[in-house]
């Protein structure tokens, strides 16, 4: 069965069929680096990031580009706020956002391309629309002929007529048409920008994704993604450039991830209610806030607060409690009889619905689902008197490989150190000397150190809470 996306160009589920056979050609919009992340962008780098792992997990070879724009108003801005270069800020706040998406299971792209970078392209890409009467200079500033372009607001579902409402020219703009938007902006006093045959200047927005994405996977994609507020006008402007330009369609499927609320209010500037990933992640778990986002359709609104957050740590934390369990009964497991082969089924069974999930849409909410059915499966295998070791490990095989492709890792990320390992052994000794109230107190000591300890037949297990 092949899988099935939504596409928003169509607004339906559709088969994927690449291109070309077993590749997947993918572009999805980065951040503008001015800033640290905020929750609203962590959540595409999440869902796509899972998009990307579940392709490779049926086998694709996945080309996964997702931009930088380091240079435009924002950051402009906070140059001047804080007295440095724009390049000095998107230096910083790029690292910053690796060391988030990184801490949140993401992997990197393939390209990470920078605006900077690829100012040749762009300029010559607006030169071309410019040559074919689909862009014309005014005052140093060039503007795309929105008019020009028959599929206007296919992406959307807009005609020229809808948008036309609101439409207006700002003050200095020498647009030809309210609905014209720009591809080339003439620099300020003071301002960072580059050479062009019309002047001293930068790119406007929309340009860049779509002379990028051409650069590193060519004419026509296969998937171009991002968040849902990106859909207009970035992404319907992204799509007038490259189509005028090229004549060929500019993606095959356009994926959109849905709104994050906070505390069931959207979440905007103007509001106060923006929360950063780099506070977030400070003091929780940061898988547990990627968990938090898979457990949502990628298309439907989030709504994010700090007990909800909780909730989630408390599930993902049975999750990873069954697999640590199983692991701890393998060392006095047998070998396999007949009698275990049912459970074997049991679990290829709950694979095999795993993929169906995942096949609808990525629907990796539904994955879970089978995540926590194969939780308890796992639980209720280890009640038996005697397993054997072929099925723990078939079992902690099928976490493993179902984690992975949810971007989750079932182990702790650190390992204790030194002063409580000593707590441990020390606390372990009291119990042998039935010392029962100095155990109590280095096991309340620990807790306070985010350690949860438990007392098994097999010994004393510890995890972090």
């Amino acid at each position: 069965m092949a899988i099935q996306l939504y596409n928003t160009l169509t607004r339906k589920k559709e088969p994927f069929i690449p291109l070309e056979e077993g590749k997947v050609k993918m572009y999805v919009c980065g951040p503008t680096v001015y800033n640290y992340i905020h929750i609203g962008n962590s959540r595409p780098a999440i869902v796509f990031d899972t998009v990307r792992r579940y392709f490779e997990f049926r086998g694709y070879d996945v080309n996964f580009v997702s931009n930088f724009t380091d240079v435009d108003d924002k950051l402009i801005k906070a140059a001047n706020e804080l007295g440095e270069d724009v390049p000095a800020i998107a230096e910083r706040f790029i690292n910053a956002y690796f060391e988030d998406v990184t801490a949140l299971g993401c992997k990197q792209a393939d390209v990470h391309p920078r605006v900077t970078e690829n100012m040749d392209i762009i300029i010559e890409f607006i030169a071309s629309l410019i040559e074919k009467g689909y862009a014309y200079e005014a005052g140093g500033d060039v503007y795309y002929r929105t008019r020009k372009f028959d599929g206007y607001g296919k992406l959307s579902h807009q005609s020229i007529d809808e948008l036309k409402v609101g439409a207006r020219i700002e003050r200095g703009e020498k647009k030809e048409d309210a609905l014209d938007f720009a591809l080339w902006k003439t620099a300020k006093e003071g301002e960072i920008s580059w050479d062009s045959p019309w002047g001293k200047g930068r790119p406007g927005w929309h340009i860049e994704c779509s002379a990028m994405a051409r650069k590193y996977l060519g004419d026509t994609l296969d998937i171009h993604a991002g968040g849902q507020d990106l859909a207009f006008p970035h992404h319907e402007n992204e799509i007038a450039q490259s189509e005028a330009l090229t004549g060929k369609p500019f993606a095959r499927y356009w994926m959109h991830n849905g709104y994050i609320n906070i505390d069931n209010e959207k979440m905007s500037k103007s509001l106060g209610n923006f929360v950063l990933v780099h506070e977030i992640i400070k003091n929780h778990d940061p898988q547990v806030l990627r968990f938090f986002m898979l457990s949502v359709h990628y298309r439907n609104p989030i709504n994010y607060s700090e007990e909800l957050l909780e909730n989630t740590r408390a599930a993902f934390e049975r999750l990873k409690t069954s697999y640590q369990n199983l692991l701890h009964r393998r060392e006095s497991s047998t070998g396999l009889t007949d009698d275990n082969c049912q459970w074997v089924k049991q679990i290829d069974s709950l694979r095999e619905q795993f993929i169906k999930e995942m096949d609808d849409d990525f629907n990796t909410a539904n994955g879970i689902s089978v995540l926590f059915d194969l939780s308890k499966l796992a639980n209720q295998y280890l009640l038996e008197k005697s397993t054997a070791v072929e099925v723990i490990d078939r079992f902690a095989k099928e976490f493993e490989e179902l984690f992975e492709v949810l971007g989750l890792k079932l182990g702790s990320e650190e390992l204790l150190d030194e002063e409580i390992e000593a707590l441990i052994e020390k606390r372990n000794q009291a119990r042998k000397d039935r010392d029962f109230k100095l155990s109590d107190e280095i096991r309340d000591q620990l807790k306070e150190m985010n350690i949860i300890l438990e007392d098994t037949p097999q010994g004393t297990r510890w995890k972090r809470g």
